[in-house]
């Protein structure tokens, strides 16, 4: 079975929708700047505790344009992003809700800190304070899985709906298994993607503490690169099987061929090539792509030195002489890194790359590093028409997710 992309919603530090956000990438225009203080509860505790000032926040959003008080306190920040991903997504795809198609369509949702703003405000109020409880839904609003169940009860829906938490694999992972579910019939459509919101001051901390965040930007493959750059966001994705969609008078935005997974098991921080070139290679296998069909890989593409020099040594294994006449690029540059929604963000940017023919470049690149030998589309977009792509996510833990896309015309 034949399984496509219908539709697709982001919001991010590029823009509230998928419109601003490819508007953006093709320019090269970077969403990193300065953490706003008024981000949650981020306003009373002060930016000026954290070392590194810089992120990619979502700018302004206002959450009572999108939800009612009342259901907004039901919702984390994340879990807000998740939704507003999810309606442009159904929206795009022009999904018609049947009451058998609410009874087995599928909710995939990945996110690696789930409602953490939440959580914060509620330490914040006990140990800062001195209260003596915290709201009453501190539970529900911080749970990782409250994006699916929001989207659940916001589009009536009923079949398997989960959410996966691979660390920044983790919305590459469900869109990974919402692949896998629709094309063996398992669900006839799934809405899969990630959210997260990561700018709160805790998370900010422990990000310092492990001393891989830039004090400026976000340089992939460059040679002066001195870390990631945080960022939050979500992005959601319509997928069903081909026949569906057309039936529907949808003409697809790209076909989803391939999914390919692997663990390192060797260190909990420090990436493994050989992982990342297992998981490639599943993905090839699984789309029946030859190396030669890429035309295009969106690389996790962290700006940290270990991420950077192992994904150019894994796609050297995997391409061979292919490698350089392969572009890769590091939409990261631009998003920051969301963490457990970056799978879903990056595929979102590989399926416009694909169907627009325009490859994003990896922003703020400045000199070469000779240990990350790739052409990395330095600054500015490319016009390329790539017959196929790779979308790839690797995870601290070891857990590596490659998501494989043809282009659709």
């Amino acid at each position: 079975m034949r399984v496509v992309i219908s539709g697709m919603g982001v919001i991010s530090a590029l823009g509230l929708d998928q419109q601003q956000f490819w508007q953006a990438l093709a320019r090269g225009e970077s969403g990193i700047g300065p953490i706003p203080n008024d981000i949650g509860p981020v306003a009373e505790m002060g930016m000026n505790q954290v070392r590194f000032k810089n992120g990619a926040p979502v700018l302004g959003y206002d959450a009572d344009t999108y939800f009612s008080r009342k259901t907004l306190s039901f919702m984390d920040r994340f879990a807000q992003f998740s939704v507003i991903a999810a309606r442009e997504a159904v929206s795009m795809a022009g999904v018609e809700w049947t009451d058998e198609l609410r009874e087995s369509a599928a909710i995939i949702t990945g996110s690696c800190m789930g409602g953490r703003f939440t959580e914060e405000i509620g330490y914040w109020e006990l140990f800062h304070h001195g209260r003596h409880r915290v709201h009453p839904l501190t539970i529900p609003l911080g749970m990782s899985n409250a994006g699916a169940s929001h989207i659940s009860m916001e589009f009536g829906l009923h079949g398997p709906a989960y959410t996966i938490s691979t660390a920044c694999s983790s919305s590459a992972h469900a869109i990974g298994n919402a692949l896998w579910m629709v094309r063996s019939g398992a669900a006839p459509l799934a809405i899969a993607g990630g959210s997260e919101a990561p700018l709160f001051l805790g998370g900010l901390k422990a990000w310092e503490a492990m001393r891989v965040v830039s004090p400026d930007t976000c340089r992939p493959f460059s040679a002066n690169r001195s870390g990631m750059i945080l960022g939050e966001g979500a992005a959601m994705l319509v997928i069903e099987p081909l026949e569906r969609a057309l039936a529907r008078g949808v003409k697809p935005l790209a076909e989803i061929v391939g999914f390919g997974m692997s663990a390192d098991a060797c260190h909990v921080t420090q990436p493994s090539a050989e992982g990342a070139a297992r998981a490639m290679r599943g993905a090839l296998r699984d789309g029946r792509l030859a190396p030669e069909q890429i035309g295009y890989i969106n690389a996790h593409g962290t700006a940290t030195e270990a991420n950077d020099r192992m994904e150019a040594a894994a796609i050297h294994d995997v391409f061979g002489v292919h490698t350089a006449a392969l572009p890769v690029s590091s939409t990261k540059s631009m998003h920051g890194h969301t963490l457990g929604a970056a799978g879903a963000i990056e595929a979102v940017a590989t399926i416009l790359a694909l169907r627009n023919g325009v490859l994003p470049p990896t922003a703020n690149y400045t000199e070469a590093d000779p240990e990350c030998e790739l052409d990395v589309i330095p600054n500015q977009s490319r016009v390329v028409q790539a017959e196929a792509a790779l979308s790839q996510s690797f995870a601290f833990g070891g857990l590596n997710a490659v998501l494989a896309f043809r282009a659709w015309h």
